[in-house]
């Protein structure tokens, strides 16, 4: 056999593109970990007393009956980390086609991330079974199943885990951008949090016949999303949206603060969604009103950090039934709130 495969202990986190401070920041004070002069493997943190028994919430089988498909306490996995290594291994290899038989032997599906050996990285995912890594189209379907990543150390030695806690190719989506129609890029962030909501909830997306609540809607990204999928859009905020969309006869706009309208007087919706720019206590608040009140179905809320990030507070916006907190790819210093009400 021209490899061989060390198994390694602990766990490797990769963070968002320019978030290295804030995942360590995370670690520190959310988890007790120290991170800041840890191993690195190109762009991951390698953190090997990293228990994998404090991720593992639950295990699955396959479709066919046939391989478990594990799956990870997503609140027990740093929210700044967009791809963990749960079970990671170190493979030493000859050539580039025994590094590529040693993957798929493995498993079926990989993804290749933070090295510098970017041709022999190509080389090497070449020979491996496809997986799309290019910019996309809004929507996707994102897969069920994991997708394994590797990173190679140098020519001869890669590090990798078939098991990880992302279905998206380490971990995020990219979009194909479109840079006339939209009024802001804030549209990007709210189609990777809808494909998020589908993926983990099941359901569909905001269509024809769904009426959607956009609070804090100016300048209209999140409006205009929901629009050209052909949703009714009530768009509440001090100021007035883009031109075209003041002027869509799909949307109704209010100026007017959105946090102090009362659900019940302003009806049932299929989709509640905030982009607000408060304090997360007040969007906490203003959350449970709103499923309290039994007048959503579904919902998607930015919680904006302001100052130094209150973990507790976090911990109360996961702790809610039906909820997923995540960082999406376009977020910035910021988690996004998803949640789906009981059909």
């Amino acid at each position: 056999m021209a490899y061989s495969v060390e198994k390694l202990e602990g766990c490797a986190f990769l963070p968002f593109d320019e978030m290295d401070p804030l995942l360590i920041s995370e670690c520190e004070k959310r988890f007790g970990l120290k991170i800041d002069s840890c191993e690195r493997w190109g762009d991951f943190f390698y953190l090997p007393d990293f228990s994998l028994d404090d991720l593992k919430s639950a295990s699955e089988k396959n479709e066919d009956g046939s391989e478990k498909i594990y799956r990870f306490d997503s609140a027990k996995i740093p929210y700044w980390c967009r791809c963990a290594m749960v079970e990671p291994f170190k493979i030493h290899f000859d050539s580039i086609g025994d590094g590529a038989k040693a993957l798929r032997e493995m498993q079926r599906s990989w993804a290749p991330c933070s090295s510098n050996l970017f041709r022999r990285t190509s080389l090497i995912q070449e020979k491996l079974p496809r997986v799309n890594l290019k910019s996309r189209d809004f929507p996707i379907s994102i897969p069920r199943s994991p997708i394994g990543v590797y990173c190679l150390l140098d020519e001869h030695t890669m590090v990798a885990s078939a098991k990880t806690n992302s279905c998206l190719p380490a971990g995020s989506v990219v979009w194909n951008e479109d840079h006339e129609n939209p009024p802001s890029r804030a549209y990007l962030k709210v189609q990777e949090a809808l494909c998020l909501h589908t993926h983990f909830f099941g359901g569909e997306l905001p269509g024809k016949r769904s009426r959607c609540f956009d609070a804090g809607a100016c300048p209209g990204g999140w409006t205009w999303v929901l629009t050209e999928l052909g949703s009714e859009v009530f768009a509440v905020d001090r100021a007035e949206l883009a031109p075209s969309l003041m002027k869509n006869p799909l949307v109704t706009f209010m100026a007017h603060d959105a946090f102090t309208l009362p659900p019940e007087n302003l009806g049932h919706f299929d989709w509640v969604f905030s982009d607000v720019i408060c304090y997360p206590e007040r969007l906490l608040a203003w959350v449970k009103k709103w499923i309290d009140s039994g007048l959503c179905d579904n919902m998607i809320c930015t919680i904006k950090m302001q100052g130094e990030i209150r973990w507790d507070l976090i911990a109360e916006f996961a702790a809610i039934p039906g909820s997923r907190v995540v960082h999406l790819n376009y977020n910035k210093h910021e988690l996004s709130f998803l949640w789906k009400g009981e059909s």
